[in-house]
């Protein structure tokens, strides 16, 4: 039988049954899609850890790369004060990445914990929350850094030859601070909601763009510095304009609206403390870098090195070394997730499962990279087509010397961040502390005076050892006691070995 019938828009009575049939099975999709396990608690876990680890790695070697290409670039286009400039301004960065990962860590394991627990409306408020503190976080320390840059940046160990060119590089950098800041949050959010594929893809799209625009603004539009922090800035909107519209259409369980933007003081008070280890983290590199900047200028000059080639090398050292890390930081990015959803649902055997697989993925990876960094210093110093015989002379024992026992480095990255996932924001703040504030700072105040220049090379091997044995001892007893909370798990769930593992 034909309808005929009109309503009283004008719409036929056909369309009126298709729109109302389309919108109940909408309504009834999405309740399979609330009700459905979430693959977090139930799939097996090296499958599921490759799963949300590889986009991640991905995602993060693309990024660490084209933080190194910059550097090449600005080698090859400015020279080694160019390079300078950027070690400089590197403190600058680590502040916007210590407020970002307050935040954005906080908020991420606070919203994984919550999902696990079942709570989907307690994760919706903080996805809000997030927008609106990084926003406005990343507005505050742009104003601040563009009022105080001259003596921030003299603060940090810009030299006279090199404060023009890093107050011109710092300034950009600065402008995109609340981009950046939003950047991390979102993409350690898209990941909890499910989707480590999209983050990756919005992460490397920004990447690409930058890599591309380098040369572009570097060499053909003569920008120099400049050049090269417009492309850093503009690849890191791209990448939030991306997420924000997965939050506004495509979100699986999170959705932005704009009654969360509204701070709820609740979320906040729960979800930063999370994020602490993660700010202490950049905090102390903040400080760090300082040091490590007024030691490589003073000992450089008086070693007949000169302050800023010392300064140029140990910031191409340190930017390989995150090359290695940004695999582990990879890994731990995927586990984050799925250590905070089984954490907040009960499942110790998962969660345990789960740190041992990406701890051994990136304890083997970084000791491979760094074994091959050690043997073949001069081919990685060599891509930034820097010539002079002093820098490569000084790049070569600097690389050496310094990354003597970054093999454990990996191991530390994983094992720091299970106690941020696992909701043990103590026991994370301080070994996230321990390498940079208790043994390295100390190590490069103590050591030079004696050692001269040596004296701030022989600081890092020392302190990344010091620090393995002490996340070791931690890892040892966590490790027993998620032991005793597997067996007392099984105990109590006799199904135990028919559920995910």
């Amino acid at each position: 039988m034909e309808i005929t019938g009109t309503g009283p828009a004008g719409m036929t009575a056909q369309a009126r049954l298709l729109l109302s049939y389309k919108g109940e099975r909408g309504a009834f999709m999405e309740q399979i899609k609330q009700t459905a396990p979430n693959p977090m608690g139930t799939e097996p876990v090296g499958r599921l850890l490759l799963r949300f680890a590889l986009p991640s790695v991905v995602c993060m070697l693309v990024n660490a790369l084209y933080n190194l290409v910059d550097q090449v670039f600005i080698g090859q286009g400015v020279g080694y004060l160019g390079n300078a400039a950027a070690a400089v301004t590197s403190p600058v960065v680590t502040v916007i990445l210590s407020l970002a990962n307050l935040i954005g860590a906080g908020v991420g394991a606070y919203t994984a914990i919550k999902l696990g627990e079942g709570k989907t409306e307690n994760g919706q408020r903080a996805l809000g929350n997030l927008f609106t503190l990084q926003g406005g976080a990343g507005l505050l320390v742009c104003a601040l850094g563009l009022l105080f840059l001259e003596p921030v940046l003299r603060a940090f160990g810009a030299t006279p030859d090199n404060l023009a060119l890093t107050a011109q590089y710092a300034a950009i950098i600065l402008l995109g601070a609340p981009f950046h800041m939003l950047s991390i949050g979102l993409s350690n959010l898209v990941r909890v909601d499910g989707s480590p594929r999209f983050a990756m893809g919005s992460m490397m799209a920004g990447a690409l763009l930058n890599i591309a625009l380098d040369p572009l603004f570097i060499f053909t539009f003569g920008w120099g510095v400049r050049g090269a922090a417009a492309a850093t800035v503009l690849a890191q909107a791209l990448s939030v304009a991306a997420m924000t519209w997965y939050f506004l259409r495509r979100g699986k369980t999170l959705r932005l609206c704009r009654e969360n933007l509204r701070l709820n003081l609740a979320v906040c008070r729960e979800a930063i403390p999370l994020g602490i280890s993660s700010c202490i983290t950049q905090v102390s590199a903040v400080v760090l870098q300082t040091v490590m900047n007024h030691s490589l200028v003073y000992y450089g000059d008086r070693s007949g090195v000169g302050g800023d080639i010392a300064l140029s090398a140990m910031g191409i050292v340190l930017k390989t070394s995150s090359l290695l890390l940004s695999v582990c930081i990879g890994v731990m990015i995927g586990a984050q997730p799925i250590l905070g959803f089984n954490r907040g649902a009960g499942r110790p055997d998962r969660v345990r499962k789960t740190y041992l697989y990406a701890a051994g993925i990136a304890t083997a990876f970084c000791a491979a990279g760094w074994l091959a960094v050690l043997l073949f210093p001069r081919a990685v110093l060599g891509l930034f087509g820097i010539g002079d015989p002093r820098f490569m002379a000084f790049g070569v024992r600097c690389m050496r010397v310094y990354l003597a026992c970054f093999f454990g480095a990996g191991f530390q990255v994983v094992s720091t961040n299970y106690f941020q996932s696992t909701g043990q924001p103590l026991r994370a703040s301080l070994l996230s502390m321990l390498r940079q504030v208790i043994l390295l700072i100390p190590l490069l105040l103590v050591l030079p005076p004696f050692l001269g220049l040596d004296g701030v090379l022989m600081a890092g091997p020392l302190s990344d050892l010091g620090s393995d044995l002490v996340v070791g001892g931690f890892m040892v007893l966590e490790l027993r006691r998620l032991g005793r909370d597997v067996r007392r798990w099984r105990e109590t769930n006799p199904a135990a070995q028919t559920l995910g593992s």
